[in-house]
């Protein structure tokens, strides 16, 4: 279950891709539904709080009706950065499913580890590495691209 909704975050990456935003997609899931669905549109939106887990946490929490996630499982195409690490333990997201690590920015382990902190009020459980290399060949065709385009 956790490729198929992986694929779904993969699917919102792309979307980022193709309005030349950082590639990342990220999905809220409850009960087998997806409840929030976001990709990164921080340049679009001139808003550097426009990453993916922070649109499709907003959207499951409209969704909800309220701002805790219990219950949720969040997918997402990259390591969350720390302020979105951060989102996912306010918003108590119970299980976080990542594809990639980001051993330059990451809040989950890779950096810090914001979302198994002991001292916070609330941890997060951790699934690594599902559908790895489809997440990480986003990204790196992605900086691929723009370095290629800089080039020129």
């Amino acid at each position: 279950m956790d490729e198929y909704f992986m694929r779904l975050a993969i699917k919102e990456a792309y979307k980022a891709y193709k309005i030349g935003e950082v590639p990342v997609g990220a999905i809220v899931v409850k009960d087998g539904k997806v409840i929030g669905r976001g990709y990164n549109i921080k340049e679009t939106l001139k808003d550097a709080t426009c990453h993916a887990e922070i649109i499709a946490i907003k959207e499951a929490s409209k969704t909800l009706g309220g701002w805790r996630l219990l219950g949720t499982t969040m997918y997402v195409t990259i390591e969350p950065c720390p302020m979105c690490a951060g989102a996912i333990v306010n918003s108590r997201i119970e299980r976080l499913v990542i594809g990639a690590r980001d051993f330059k920015m990451g809040g989950c382990g890779s950096v810090l580890n914001i979302v198994d902190n002991p001292k916070l009020n609330h941890r997060v459980d951790i699934v690594w590495g599902v559908l790895d290399k489809d997440c990480s060949s986003i990204i790196k065709e992605f900086f691929k691209k723009i370095r290629e385009n800089s080039k020129k």
